[in-house]
């Protein structure tokens, strides 16, 4: 296969695994050290693959980028390898996530701040929030509870500190709602036992504290800023060439799965009023019709192939074609943008598995690469991964290309997936 060749008969189908990517020996204690563990993320990387990218493609005291940083896993190891960060994501969870995660805190100041907690939380008189999400999720007693706690955190006056346990608060809002437990899907279950309010923030924040006194002892004083921020990667606020690497796993066409597994927090949190409108906020989500017309697709996305995908949707159901259009037209945008950011000789590295929607085969890292050249990236490897646990259900519906309970599916989501390496020569 030439590696640089722009075309859209371009296949990594026959690409060997490379076992050595797995990381099946990482444990959880190994993917949770530090702050990885403070909140649950769905399809997130695991650190070990983000550190070993970071390693192999740039030295330290250089700057790496995330523009779909989720729950800041290449950021916080970007701080870990001594490295200079930027983070950026559409979604304000993320960046609340991240930016509780990059900063180590005085453990002693922490510990002070959840003691008072404990002290005020028993004073608290919170009004209840008038939201019918949040009555549709929640018992009353659990939102009374939760409505305590949240202002309880909210009074704390240190930003960080605050942050800190809104990330922990965020993270018990599933268990402690009727949401059902072992589904990522929105279902309700309403024989679910929920666990005592308190109980559960008590445990999760300790987790935390333990978390994070490691991390700062880890740090030993050293300080490497890591800069989060809610924003549309399309147009990021950074000069020409200024970052040595990126590092990012994007999102699916089906990103709108991250609207529906992200709303409780985004009730609590954001006061979400409109949850379709939130899930349109995501790349690939705005169902906005195109034509049909082959050519139109392919000057859209820069990409024959994503041309060839859209028409063979187009054939089956319209509304999901244009949204793979769109999908790839805004991730054609965003490599645009790397383009102009990154350094010359530097390196892009792309997490990506491909999947299909509605019996059409959808060639991610296939269309990825093609665009990218176009701009003028070279390809220079390809990495081909098995996925031993991802935080994501396994199994999609042919019929429809959603995430599915196993019960109910045919087909594996993303059984393996690619590490796609460019590098800007020019």
């Amino acid at each position: 296969m030439a590696l640089n060749a722009v075309t859209s008969e371009l296949t990594f189908e026959d690409v060997p695994i490379s076992h050595d990517w797995a990381f099946i020996e990482a444990k959880r204690a190994d993917t949770t050290y530090i702050t990885h563990g403070y909140h649950r993320y769905p399809a997130k990387f695991i650190p070990q693959l983000a550190r070993r990218l970071i390693e192999e493609y740039s030295e330290e005291g250089n700057t790496v980028l995330d523009p779909f940083c989720g729950c800041g896993t290449t950021l916080v190891e970007s701080v870990v390898t001594r490295r200079y960060s930027y983070g950026y994501d559409i979604n304000p969870i993320s960046i609340m996530i991240s930016m509780a995660k990059v900063r180590h805190l005085d453990p002693e100041s922490l510990s002070e701040a959840f003691e008072q907690i404990q002290l005020d939380y028993s004073k608290c008189s919170p009004e209840l929030p008038q939201n019918e999400r949040i009555d549709y999720w929640y018992r009353e007693k659990e939102k009374l509870e939760l409505s305590r706690l949240s202002q309880t955190i909210l009074d704390i006056d240190d930003m960080d500190i605050r942050r800190f346990f809104l990330c922990g608060f965020s993270n018990i809002l599933k268990n402690c709602s009727i949401w059902h437990q072992k589904s990522n899907k929105p279902t309700r279950d309403f024989k679910k036992r929920i666990p005592d309010v308190m109980r559960t923030f008590n445990r999760q924040i300790r987790m935390m504290l333990r978390g994070n006194a490691a991390f700062h002892e880890l740090m030993n004083g050293r300080t490497f800023s890591a800069n989060v921020e809610c924003r549309d990667s399309r147009r990021l606020p950074l000069v020409n060439e200024s970052i040595d690497l990126v590092v990012t796993s994007p999102p699916y066409v089906t990103s709108y799965e991250y609207g529906d597994l992200h709303q409780l927090s985004m009730l609590w949190l954001e006061g979400l009023e409109d949850l379709k409108a939130f899930r349109e906020k995501f790349i690939g989500s705005a169902l906005r019709r195109t034509e049909s017309e082959f050519e139109e697709y392919e000057s859209l996305t820069r990409s024959s192939r994503a041309a060839k995908i859209g028409s063979r949707l187009e054939n089956v159901n319209g509304k999901t074609a244009s949204s793979v259009i769109s999908y790839f037209q805004s991730m054609y945008e965003i490599w645009a943008e790397l383009y102009r950011l990154l350094r010359i000789d530097g390196k892009v590295c792309i997490v990506i598995g491909n999947t299909s929607l509605k019996g059409v085969e959808i060639t991610n890292a296939e269309v990825f690469v093609e665009q990218m050249q176009r701009l003028g990236f070279d390809l220079i490897d390809v990495i081909k991964r098995e996925i031993p646990s991802k935080n994501l259900p396994s199994t999609r519906d042919k019929a429809t290309g959603r995430f599915a309970k196993i019960a109910d599916a045919d087909a594996l989501a993303y059984p393996t997936e690619f590490i796609l390496v460019l590098e800007k020569c020019h």
